[in-house]
């Protein structure tokens, strides 16, 4: 249907010969369909096929189909095919006549798939980071030893650099990074991605590139750019077509200059299911069995970027309820949630864990959320909190599950006070899945299966290396993860001994699966490979 016939259509229902569509838009996408339908457009729920050619994007600015929601599909005959999400907006289909020079049939798409098919079809830019960076060394080389710069054309000296970094941020996004690290070297600037909890080096620019690089974060990041003794802290909020990417970034002065780390918050990619991230069913439904209870402890332990993090924040979005005060205090607040109170540790005006904890006890919380139990204050907030009445869920580093209670004993915390209050304690790991693109079998070695304790199994699997991974072999990871609910013997055994190896062979003792038992299955059910379990799992002693 032509935008005449659009016209002719809409002269029409405001004649009253039929019903008046901004009653009929206040029902959303399904009045919107109704809407197409009755002015005799055609209906695309999915433009995945619809792929249009460069030469017809490079044609409309981005801008433009942003903010009108309309994507030109393909040029049939003198004819432009454009998608639309909303049926009686002709301002914009007008301009594109213009732009196009031809005639417009319009089809109706419904926002979301629009949204997903404008940031597919103008993330095209083929120019990587990487040439780029090339590119802007054979012209400096071309120029010469010493460039002259036009110092009133701002423009031509900061328009490479800001274009490198962008190319940057958005290949890191692309490819599933958790962080970028920019370190300056004594030969120049390094630049490596963190990809499924392993950093891989991407690129290498000359040392010349450093000062504008690292000065264009500190200046999107709110930073003083003239401070470079230092360590500062800020954040990037970004938009990727219908994606909002944030970064939190941190910089600290080494002797080659200014190392900055960003690390990516990427929403689109939080997954806060628990039936999704896949735990165990045992697992999970233990742990949803802890998270109802009115008051206790639950810990969740591990290392850095193993996820501890979104398991809490899952636990605390499966509580979430109107019956139901939430109340969080973190370092820093990694991800806003909806109808949850959340508290931003802020040091530099003394609002600490302890502090901020004693004044979320006076807001009358039904669950609260400690980021991390650092030192013995939080610990002893936390255990009178739970003696009060209240859920409380934390986290803290340790190797695994028995290990905290003996942690939080070597703090300074009574055994007797733990065994009343703590109510579970879970470790988690993150391992690499293996990629499936170039994923194949073999037969394994005795000593690999004995390392796992695997036995009677015939193949395992491995990534051969390929594109799709990045010639590593692992692409996308999973959480491996044990429980131990602090039941009767637990108890008697924490006010017996707090040991680690004591507390490990009692939970043992009541059947508590490790974290050594699930990665084993996951490596022969040919999800990951035995060396990375063995990688994550380093350090923990199985009997």
């Amino acid at each position: 249907m032509n935008n005449r016939a659009i016209t002719a259509q809409q002269e029409n229902m405001t004649e009253g010969k039929t019903y008046l569509p901004h009653q009929d838009m206040l029902g959303g996408e399904d009045a919107k369909r109704k809407l197409a339908v009755s002015l005799g457009m055609k209906v695309l729920n999915d433009l995945s096929e619809k792929a249009p050619s460069d030469e017809l994007v490079s044609k409309v600015p981005y801008a433009f189909v942003k903010k009108h929601l309309v994507l030109p599909i393909e040029m049939k005959n003198d004819q432009c095919l454009v998608a639309v999400s909303d049926p009686i907006h002709l301002e914009p289909i007008e301009d594109l006549k213009h732009m196009l020079e031809c005639e417009i049939e319009t089809i109706y798409t419904p926002k979301d798939a629009l949204l997903l098919a404008i940031s597919t079809c103008y993330d095209r830019e083929n120019t990587t980071a990487s040439q780029l960076i090339e590119a802007s060394k054979k012209q400096e080389a071309e120029e010469g030893e010493v460039p002259i710069y036009d110092l009133l054309d701002l423009s031509k000296e900061r328009s490479p650099i800001i274009k490198i970094l962008n190319l940057i941020l958005r290949e890191a996004i692309q490819q599933g990074a958790s962080d970028i690290h920019f370190e300056p070297t004594e030969g120049g600037l390094r630049i490596r991605y963190r990809i499924d909890g392993v950093l891989q080096k991407r690129h290498t620019p000359d040392q010349e590139f450093q000062a504008e690089l690292l000065s264009r974060i500190k200046v999107m990041a709110k930073m003083d750019i003239a401070e470079h003794r230092l360590p500062q802290d800020g954040r990037i909020k970004l938009r990727m077509g219908s994606r909002e990417i944030d970064f939190r970034v941190s910089t600290v002065p080494i002797v080659h200059g200014e190392r900055i780390v960003l690390r990516i918050l990427d929403k689109g990619t939080l997954l806060l299911d628990l039936e999704k991230v896949g735990m165990p069913e045992k697992i999970q439904r233990e742990l949803m069995r802890l998270i109802s209870l009115p008051e206790g402890i639950i810990l969740v332990t591990g290392p850095t970027g193993s996820g501890k993090t979104t398991t809490l924040y899952s636990c605390i979005s499966k509580l979430a309820k109107e019956d139901t005060n939430i109340m969080t205090i973190e370092d820093p607040v990694e991800y806003n949630l909806k109808n949850i109170a959340q508290i931003g540790v802020r040091p530099k005006i003394k609002l600490d864990f302890s502090r901020g904890l004693r004044h979320i006890l006076r807001q009358d919380p039904d669950v609260i959320m400690i980021g991390e139990i650092r030192d013995v204050e939080t610990a002893e907030i936390a255990i009178q909190a739970s003696l009060t009445g209240h859920l409380v869920l934390s986290t803290l580093h340790t190797n695994d599950a028995p290990s905290a209670i003996t942690r939080l004993v070597d703090m300074g915390i009574e055994p007797y006070l733990l065994s009343s209050t703590i109510v579970g304690v879970m470790s988690q790991r993150l391992v690499r899945r293996i990629c499936p693109t170039c994923k194949i079998s073999y037969t394994p070695e005795a000593e690999e299966l004995k390392n796992l304790g695997l036995q009677h199994v015939e193949k395992l699997y491995k990534g051969k290396g390929c594109s799709a991974c990045f010639n590593s072999g692992y692409r996308g990871r999973q959480g491996i993860y044990e429980l131990m609910p602090v039941g009767n013997q637990i108890k008697r055994q924490i006010v017996k001994s707090p040991d680690s190896v004591a507390l490990r062979q009692t939970a043992i003792e009541s059947k508590m699966s490790s974290l050594l038992e699930h990665g084993a299955k996951l490596a022969a059910d040919g999800m990951t490979t035995v060396s990375e379990v063995l990688r994550v799992t380093r350090g923990i002693q199985e009997d």
